[in-house]
């Protein structure tokens, strides 16, 4: 199976501290996410990737991590970056220990079944991923009303805006999710 319309790289052909930052990935999931084989044919842009991506991911945050990966989900959908929601999907499963959210949240965020602070983060997300022009005060007024503080709503809008950037990308290269990321964080079926 192809994986992107453009070279990929393998992990031992990354230059050695890329080697290192995916292979440290590789070794927590149990294989490489594609996005770094593709993105390692241009290695600058990969390291810019990584950093600007752990820069916001996962640093200390009053969003917790499965909220972040909430945001991405909720972009990616709106994006139709079937990458990014396969895969951060799998993520969020695992963060949120919520076999479903990640399904509702990337086919119909806007019917999700969700509290009022991930209803804030994800309207946000969607109003900056779909429409960031007419983004309003009236808009981050509501997030606030939600208990989102300026620092939530920056993380928002900066993980939305990043992750418009990947779903781009993934959407030039037609990246494929890796077929491990689809049964992560789900109830064995039996």
């Amino acid at each position: 199976m192809t994986v992107s319309r453009f070279p990929v790289v393998e992990l031992d052909d990354l230059p050695d501290d890329l080697r290192e930052r995916v292979g440290a990935i590789a070794e927590r999931s149990g294989f490489v996410p594609n996005i770094f084989r593709a993105l390692g044919h241009r290695p600058a842009e990969l390291r810019a990737f990584l950093d600007y991506h752990d820069a916001l991911m996962e640093r200390d945050s009053p969003l917790s991590k499965a909220e972040r990966e909430l945001v991405i989900v909720a972009t990616s959908g709106a994006n139709h970056c079937t990458y990014c929601v396969v895969a951060h999907g799998a993520i969020l499963r695992i963060r949120s220990k919520d076999p479903e959210i990640a399904d509702q949240v990337g086919i119909n965020p806007y019917g999700a079944a969700l509290d009022p602070r991930r209803r804030a983060i994800v309207d946000l997300a969607l109003a900056l991923a779909l429409d960031s022009a007419s983004l309003s005060d009236d808009d981050l007024e509501a997030a606030r009303d939600a208990g989102l503080s300026d620092e939530e709503i920056w993380d928002v809008g900066a993980i939305t805006a990043l992750f418009a950037m990947s779903n781009r990308l993934a959407h030039l290269t037609a990246l494929r999710p890796n077929p491990e990321f689809f049964g992560m964080g789900r109830e064995a079926r039996g």
